[in-house]
């Protein structure tokens, strides 16, 4: 990164739009110089660092660590369990939902950093919730998918291509499943 920002890039970094950014310095808050001509500002990296540390404003421009939060989206209420169960004592936090509509709703309220996804389920399948998830850009954390399914290696290759993060194929062990989700939190 270079030493100085446009009002733009240091919008994106602080997630704002760049108008905040002007009026941040149109106020005396935000240090930054004019550009001969045009009157472009431009923003010191660390003046811009300085403001956003002492105004609590968290840095977009660095990877965010997912949070250990893990929604778990199974039809099959038994199987939801046995997967809650395994998480829960590894010190993970967890909401089931039982169909596709359920988890494109608790994506939003609930933000988990990763989302088991069962393929078959009635209705909005475990398909069609990878399609939604490519096209969603305005959920506020990261998603990772880890497809927990015993469907055809042809469906679970589709699920990949669709932007599934990894598949652990039902039945499982408890160890594999834990590995699993553990190793996207670790990549």
């Amino acid at each position: 990164m270079s030493q100085v920002l446009t009002t733009g890039e240091a919008a994106r970094v602080c997630g704002v739009n760049f108008r905040t950014v002007l009026r941040w310095i149109d106020r005396g808050l935000l240090q930054a110089y004019k550009l001969p001509g045009r009157g472009d500002h431009r923003v010191p990296i660390e003046e811009l660092r300085r403001f956003m540390r002492e105004n609590g404003i968290p840095d977009l421009s660095q990877p965010q660590a997912l949070p250990k939060r893990v929604l778990i989206t199974d039809d099959e209420l038994p199987m939801a369990r046995a997967i809650e169960r395994v998480l829960k004592r590894a010190g993970f936090e967890t909401a089931i939902a039982s169909n596709g509509f359920e988890a494109g709703a608790l994506l939003y309220s609930f933000k988990p950093g990763i989302m088991t996804l069962d393929l078959r389920m009635p209705g909005m399948d475990g398909i069609e919730v990878l399609r939604f998830l490519q096209k969603a850009d305005d959920l506020s954390t990261p998603v990772k998918t880890l497809v927990v399914s015993a469907d055809s290696q042809q469906r679970l290759q589709e699920a990949m291509e669709l932007g599934a993060n990894g598949i652990v194929r039902k039945p499982f062990a408890n160890k594999d499943l834990l590995a699993a989700v553990e190793q996207m939190y670790a990549s």
